[in-house]
């Protein structure tokens, strides 16, 4: 459940309130009891916890299967010797 910031149009009091996303908004302040408004807030980051993340963790570990007309025998490399002067 996310945590709403509300601030006293009267008196200037900010309270945070921990709700659920459906409950309605508060509406009056705890304080002088006239109307609050919520703030738009820009949110928690991301925390990641633990050792890390990496690349492999989420690798897809099946291989698409190969067309036998791609497969082609690949000859081995000629190494060519140059001679010395």
């Amino acid at each position: 459940m996310p945590t709403y910031d509300y601030i006293c149009n009267k008196c200037g009091h900010t309270f945070e309130l921990f709700q659920s996303m459906s409950e309605t908004p508060r509406k009056t302040c705890p304080v002088c009891k006239r109307v609050v408004r919520r703030l738009v807030s820009g949110g928690s980051g991301l925390i990641f916890k633990g050792s890390g993340f990496y690349l492999t963790d989420y690798k897809n570990d099946k291989k698409p299967p190969k067309d036998k007309k791609e497969t082609k025998k690949k000859e081995p490399s000629k190494t060519v010797k140059k001679a010395k002067d």
